[in-house]
């Protein structure tokens, strides 16, 4: 398994074996206990007071789209926390999310920007902290779309635009979920775009959804597997599939480079709210240096160039601290369609 550093690092690579099987809740690899939970299935992760202080730190994100605009986007965080922190911080870009879970456990990753469900496997199988978790438009969760280039077959009611311009039927504009999943039982028989099941809001969420209304995946749609958020809108966009699933409004990136995705792709339905992303710390560190490096990215996140530059990695709008019982709704949806297990 890979991990494709920006180019101004070598190439590193993860031998380790991946699994999704979580492991006991708040393990402490060794270490301290940082704050660990009274609940069997929250994790709080930990530190290990007699860890040196690091030298160098490895900041791991996962692909929400194209990697290569990633690799260029990191760079002003890496930037801004090298100088905050007073030691090289760099940045890797993971081939896939467990890669980034791994590579935590294996040492080679102290921050990981993560999914929720993979922040909750970083806590449960190696202790590392779930520290903050992504604001966007105000908002610490967000919603799968579910999207067509078919609109006459799956909306009740004629699209209209939302407040960005791009069509939307079935009351999901507002892009607050859940809406408009009467009309996933007409997904049956379709092709579906969908990302790997790692992704809550690629896969987790739609396909929990449509188990819910009786549609079994693999079993009852012709499912194409996409590597990425953008990868999932333009399969629907190019008529690879009718539908597909990502996070909302994920058309919005896919317009900079075609800006008709809007007219052509309409959004028809809006699962359950997912817990946010969020920035994991590998229970390796002191709990001295894990609260330098929260703090570090909550005050970037806080001035007007970190906000930028949070926007172009992830279109993040602020950070906050972690929910740990929050983000363990995603391992809970995922355990219904026997993912994470």
């Amino acid at each position: 398994m890979k991990i494709t550093r920006k180019s101004a690092f070598a190439v590193a690579a993860i031998s380790v074996a991946l699994t999704t099987a979580l492991g006991a809740c708040g393990a402490t690899q060794g270490s301290d206990s940082a704050s660990s939970s009274n609940s069997s299935k929250v994790c709080t992760g930990s530190g290990d007071k007699s860890a040196k202080d690091p030298t160098q730190l490895t900041l791991a994100l996962v692909p929400s789209g194209d990697a290569s605009k990633l690799v260029e986007s990191v760079k002003p965080l890496e930037n801004a926390l090298t100088k905050e922190l007073g030691i090289p911080v760099k940045g890797v870009i993971t081939a896939d999310y467990q890669a980034a879970v791994e590579g935590i456990g294996a040492g080679q990753v102290q921050i990981g920007m993560l999914p929720s469900l993979q922040m909750s496997q970083a806590c449960d199988k190696y202790g590392a902290v779930p520290a903050l978790q992504t604001v966007r438009k105000d908002k610490s969760s967000y919603a799968a779309q579910f999207f067509t280039n078919n609109p006459d077959k799956y909306c009740a009611d004629k699209p209209k635009a939302g407040p960005n311009g791009m069509l939307y039927c079935n009351g999901t504009e507002s892009g607050n979920g859940p809406a408009g999943l009467d009309s996933i039982k007409k997904v049956k028989g379709a092709k579906i775009s969908l990302l790997q099941p790692a992704s809550p809001a690629g896969y987790i969420f739609p396909v929990a959804a449509l188990k819910k209304d009786g549609i079994n995946v693999p079993a009852d749609v012709n499912p194409i597997q996409v590597t990425a958020n953008d990868a999932s809108v333009l399969a629907v966009y190019n008529g690879d599939a009718e539908v597909g699933t990502s996070y909302w409004d994920a058309r919005e990136v896919v317009a900079k480079d075609t800006p008709d995705v809007g007219q052509k792709v309409v959004v028809f339905a809006l699962t359950d709210e997912i817990p946010n992303d969020g920035v994991s710390l590998s229970s390796k560190l002191s709990p001295k240096w894990q609260t330098k490096i929260k703090d570090a990215m909550l005050k970037y996140a806080g001035t007007k160039e970190g906000a930028a530059a949070l926007g172009d990695i992830y279109q993040i709008t602020g950070l906050q601290p972690a929910n740990p019982k929050a983000l363990q709704k995603t391992a809970d949806v995922a355990a219904t369609i026997g993912v994470g297990k």
